[in-house]
């Protein structure tokens, strides 16, 4: 059996929205719990502490638990459900797409609806209908049978869509791959390092709400208090029909993103070297990248007290922020081995070399 994609298949279907992360942290606390010591932050960010040969340096190395999602917002005399985003959604990606609503009651199967095109106006059909002239058809006749059901304000609702490997066997389908597949990595990375000493003491973070501000990941290094840094997160991979090769993020199959920018933070220059130079004594190919949009929880981490060299690993994901998104397994496996590499790097004469 491959553990591995076991792990992962749990991983993504887990429900986790920013705020009602638990049953991801739940996964990640049962496939960690042999490797380190597990606590949590006051948001509810996993920790796992796993001592090494030294003391210090603390390493944190960071991937952001929750998925992008919707909580119920309103309820309809009629038993439809108006929605929030629970963080950022394109409008053109939700129409007609299966979600469940997850109530105290059990978990509600629907659908994400809006006024059929044949209602619409010429002029309106050539526009993308916006979210909040959509709505969630769970199929109750009234918001007194919804209500009985046990759908109230608040209530979260998750894509409803199953891990699947894809007909390429390394290619894996599922939602919540942002930022599953970081907080994955991290995890059996983890796990690797376990078997054998680092000269340090190494602390993953599953942190909860980064899609509502980085806030996890702002208590969580409170907590840990790192001497250095790894972020882990999606990398925007548009090796799509109609991307221009001049702006073009990052491809599926062709390794690690290491981000050379983006818009929330500028990584530590002497960590940045030194993660390529790893990379290319260990012959693995990465993707060294600018980001002209987005950011990541090394925003926070970074600018921790007086500073933490932080840099931001991703692995390359396809249709980010939609209810179905792709990884390749080599990708996966490869940044892993990246972060490992550096973990057994991080010695307190090489982190304290660490500076801008």
């Amino acid at each position: 059996m491959d553990k591995t994609l076991e792990f992962l298949r749990e991983l993504t279907e887990a429900p986790g929205l920013p705020g009602y992360e638990k049953p991801a942290t739940d996964v990640v606390a049962a496939f960690l719990n042999d490797v380190g010591e597990i606590s949590y932050d006051k948001l509810g960010s996993l920790i796992c502490r796993q001592v090494g040969s030294k003391p210090e340096p603390r390493v944190l190395i960071d991937g952001h638990i929750d998925e992008v999602g919707f909580m119920v917002k309103f309820i309809t005399d009629d038993g439809f459900i108006k929605f929030t985003p629970l963080g950022g959604w394109y409008d053109g990606v939700l129409l007609a797409q299966r979600i469940k609503v997850r109530t105290r009651k059990g978990e509600i199967i629907g659908v994400i609806g809006s006024k059929p095109p044949h209602m619409l106006k010429p002029e309106e059909r050539e526009k993308v209908v916006k979210k909040e002239d959509m709505f969630i058809d769970i199929g109750a006749s009234s918001k007194a049978e919804a209500e009985k059901w046990g759908v109230r304000l608040g209530d979260p609702i998750i894509p409803d869509v199953a891990f699947t490997q894809m007909r390429n066997p390394k290619m894996y389908l599922s939602k919540a791959w942002d930022d599953r597949v970081g907080v994955g990595v991290m995890s059996c990375a983890m796990r690797k390092l376990a078997k054998e000493t680092h000269p340090n003491t190494l602390f993953g973070v599953a942190a909860t709400q980064e899609e509502v501000g980085l806030r996890g990941a702002s208590t969580a290094v409170e907590a840990v208090d790192p001497h250095v840094a790894i972020a882990l997160e999606t990398g925007i991979a548009n090796d799509l029909p109609g991307a221009s090769t001049d702006n073009r993020y990052a491809e599926l199959g062709k390794g690690p993103v290491i981000r050379i920018y983006d818009p929330s933070m500028i990584p530590n220059l002497g960590i940045r070297d030194h993660a390529l130079d790893v990379a290319a004594k260990m012959k693995l190919k990465v993707q060294p990248l600018v980001y002209v949009m987005g950011g990541t929880d090394a925003n926070v981490i970074s600018r921790h007290r007086i500073g933490v060299p932080t840099i931001t690993i991703s692995t390359p994901t396809r249709y980010i922020h939609s209810h179905n998104l792709i990884i390749n397994r080599d990708d996966f496996d490869q940044t892993v081995d990246l972060v490992v590499a550096l973990v057994r790097s991080f010695d307190k004469k090489t982190v304290s070399g660490f500076t801008m």
